[in-house]
């Protein structure tokens, strides 16, 4: 159980990381641009929330396999495919935990408003300036909702991390795999516990989210 449970915090702490540094340009771009083809973008982000994770799972197996045009590219490099190892996983992840990094850093970007950054053109910052010493700090709460969500949507993920990883024991198989397997073997005394557990981290979760927009949203003293 320890080595699920360390496969499944490496791939929620990765898939934080990297969609946290991904949100921040896509988001920003997201909040900023007025053209019609900025909702084409955002539509295609927000794919993950309405597609079936089988659906999802099974094009990025298919992309991360050894007859896939994308692979191919890593041939020369002795890469086959990443299907059903814990990279091919971490690309699962990413891609299926992006609207839950995106849309609240672009929320947040947009809840700034054009002032703040008026107010630092005036003071001849250019625009990466502007961007890192005002847009970002004020957009902090955004990036703390989409570190928690991201992560506690990744620790739940079940069907894109079995299409593309398949619960293979010291490599893919996380906690939501190991739940399925005990199910499934019908020792309920452990399942039991396990989903007691995951029950206990949604609710920390969530509480930890209201705590934030709580004290984000209280009037200074």
């Amino acid at each position: 159980m320890a080595q699920v449970v360390w496969t499944t915090i490496a791939l929620a702490s990765l898939t934080t990381l990297i969609l946290l540094m991904v949100a921040a340009p896509l988001g920003w771009w997201l909040a900023q641009r007025r053209s019609w083809w900025r909702e084409a973008v955002a539509a295609v982000v927000s794919l993950p929330v309405v597609l079936p994770p089988t659906v999802l799972g099974f094009y990025v197996l298919i992309a991360l396999g050894p007859e896939s045009p994308l692979m191919a590219l890593l041939h020369p490099f002795g890469v086959r495919t990443l299907a059903f190892t814990f990279w091919g996983l971490l690309i699962g992840s990413v891609v299926y935990s992006l609207p839950f990094a995106i849309q609240p850093v672009r929320s947040a970007f947009q809840a700034i408003g054009p002032r703040p950054l008026e107010v630092a053109a005036t003071l001849r910052a250019n625009p990466l300036d502007a961007f890192f010493s005002v847009a970002l700090p004020l957009a902090r709460r955004g990036f703390v909702t989409a570190a928690v969500l991201v992560f506690a949507h990744t620790v739940g993920e079940f069907g894109v991390v079995l299409m593309i990883g398949g619960g293979i024991p010291g490599r893919t198989e996380v906690v939501s795999i190991r739940m399925y397997q005990l199910v499934e073997a019908l020792q309920f005394g452990q399942a039991h516990r396990l989903a007691a557990a995951l029950v206990t981290f949604a609710f920390l979760v969530l509480f930890a989210l209201l705590l934030i927009d709580r004290r984000d949203s209280a009037p200074p003293p």
